[in-house]
């Protein structure tokens, strides 16, 4: 099957499923997986005309093409692989749930944890996913973080249903808050931040909770910090948070998307509520580090007589050695400590999709920490033993030698050997050229000894007959498979390629200097057959995702 034919077959398939109109970017990725080696430019000029083509036919004429071609629309496959529990008082089909990152920086695994919860949950019930902005801190939000977000949950294989963002409904939010006022749940208070913090410490009571004249209008024209809006709840209360918390402040700064339209701005204790009742959510989740502001959450909506909806927590995604705070990232990307937010030692999904983790691989991580309060810090190799297993039966298999020495075979004879991409899978296969001279990895080379006797893997056996710094010298020893060690090697056709091995960013709480390692070395010529972004596996030495950009650089996803 041509590559013409290949992608008719994924562009028929997709249209099937998504009403006669087949995405591009889905059958590129299919095509792509599909067809190994080749032309990327021409393959993206083909699959880009047939997309085209098959979008013009009406989906009966697609249903022809596809029993002239023998194609069978796929059928919605169970997904038997969710093990999250059931949710409580949930109906198919009437479940709503959403993902309500602040548009302040890249996501990270903490937030894949969430937002993969969320969706999994929606489509469990056949509900509905709410991708929900929360840009209601002006001072913080930048305009590119909306798309750069939505950009990472697409990289997760995540779909939402609907969009917005919060910023978009103050109006409605300044109606609310002063018919919280009009009942009496809720005040302007002119306090100072310290007073208000003694006060709430101490459980005293503000004067300004009973005051009986209307600051509403004069409230919108005051400074920064000079009021604020806060619920009216119970300063005896053993649980601070209902203290009296502050629901809206005043923020001068221009907001990503509003600009100046704005000046008073609601906190997390509001928007929150407000937002998952009136947006329909039936099952919000969030961390178990607001359990203790439910109550405030729940007496919001009763003042306001709004619907509640079943909210829910669970605990925050702690992986040892590599933490989610962006109080901790932030400083080793501005200071120059790493590389970006895209960096392979960070936890962002930059970094992880970097490094070649991939989302399948999350996703299953994610679900088998379930949605439990307890509190538990995992390991990061939880997560690549499952990367592991997934990129086993998919990458191609190549020679790369690391810190090379030349090896000298003196009656060793020239040819060609074709060896398969992948031993149990059909990847195709690929040729290498030899001769009497080869490098292999500095560190096997000076574990032999005079007369030991070496694999070069897939060709011929060695003996040493010369050991120096800078070669080995070595004779033809048969090519019969015998118990020796078996090494990695290349010949006159290699590449030379840098591959950045990263490790944990914290060691004892604080940033490792030394958590990226470089290994130089040369690789098979074959790599040009590989795409910029492929993940492959050096054999002997790891699973790697190659970046081909003015040099050709390799990063270690793991062993």
């Amino acid at each position: 099957m041509n590559v013409e034919e290949i992608a008719k077959k994924h562009a028929l398939l997709n249209a099937a499923k998504f009403d006669g109109k087949a995405s591009l970017k889905a059958v590129m990725g299919k095509v792509m997986a599909e067809v190994k080696g080749g032309d990327s430019r021409e393959i993206i000029k083909i699959v880009k005309d047939v997309v085209e083509e098959v979008n013009k036919m009406s989906m009966e004429e697609q249903k022809r093409e596809m029993d002239k071609l023998g194609i069978k629309a796929e059928e919605g496959k169970k997904r038997k692989d969710i093990k999250l529990p059931p949710l409580p008082n949930a109906e198919k089909g009437n479940v709503i749930t959403r993902f309500p990152p602040e548009p302040n920086g890249y996501l990270h695994i903490g937030h894949a944890k969430a937002a993969i919860i969320d969706y999994e949950y929606a489509r469990m019930y056949d509900g509905e996913f709410i991708l929900r902005f929360d840009d209601t801190n002006p001072a913080n939000e930048r305009i590119e973080f909306y798309e750069a977000q939505k950009y990472d949950l697409k990289w997760l294989e995540i779909e939402w249903d609907r969009e917005y963002r919060t910023s978009d409904n103050l109006p409605k939010h300044y109606e609310l808050a002063r018919e919280m006022i009009e009942k009496g749940c809720a005040y302007i208070c002119t306090c100072s931040e310290e007073k208000i913090k003694e006060d709430r410490k101490l459980g005293r009571e503000c004067p300004c909770r009973n005051r009986e004249d209307d600051l509403w209008d004069e409230f919108f024209k005051m400074e920064e910090g000079k009021a604020v809006i806060r619920l009216k709840g119970d300063m005896k209360s053993k649980n601070t948070a209902m203290r009296d918390p502050t629901l809206f402040r005043i923020i001068d700064h221009p907001h990503p998307i509003h600009g100046r339209r704005f000046r008073v701005w609601p906190t997390y204790d509001f928007y929150g509520a407000v937002e998952d009742s009136l947006s329909g959510v039936t099952h919000p989740f969030r961390t178990k580090e607001y359990e203790l502001r439910d109550e405030v959450y729940f007496y919001i909506l009763d003042c306001l007589e709004l619907r509640k909806p079943h909210l829910m927590e669970f605990s925050r995604l702690s992986i040892e050695g590599m933490p989610v705070s962006k109080r901790k990232l932030k400083p080793l990307v501005e200071e120059g400590k790493v590389m970006g937010w895209d960096d392979p030692r960070l936890p962002t999904l930059r970094g992880l999709a970097r490094r070649g983790i991939l989302p399948k691989a999350i996703r299953e991580f994610v679900i088998m920490q379930g949605i439990s309060k307890a509190e538990s810090v995992v390991t990061f190799e939880n997560l690549t033993a499952l990367n592991r297993k997934m990129l086993d039966g998919i990458s191609r298999r190549l020679f790369f030698v690391p810190e090379p020495l030349r090896l000298v075979v003196e009656d060793g004879m020239e040819g060609e050997i074709e060896l398969k991409y992948h031993p149990s899978v059909d990847m195709g296969k690929r040729k290498i050229a030899f001769d009497k001279i080869f490098y292999i990895p500095r560190h096997d080379a000076f574990q032999f000894k005079i007369n030991d006797i070496f694999r070069l893997k897939d060709l011929y056996n060695v003996r040493v007959k010369e050991i120096n710094e800078n070669e080995i010298i070595g004779e033809f020893a048969g090519k019969e498979l015998i118990e020796v060690p078996k090494i990695q090697w290349v010949s006159k056709e290699w590449k030379e390629m840098k591959v950045l091995i990263p490790k944990l960013p914290f060691k004892n709480g604080l940033f490792d200097e030394n958590s990226l390692d470089e290994m130089e070395g040369y690789v098979e010529k074959n790599i040009d057959e590989m795409r910029d972004g492929e993940i492959v596996q050096f054999e002997r030495f790891g699973f790697v995702r190659i970046e081909k950009d003015e040099k050709l650089i390799g990063i270690m996803a793991h062993k």
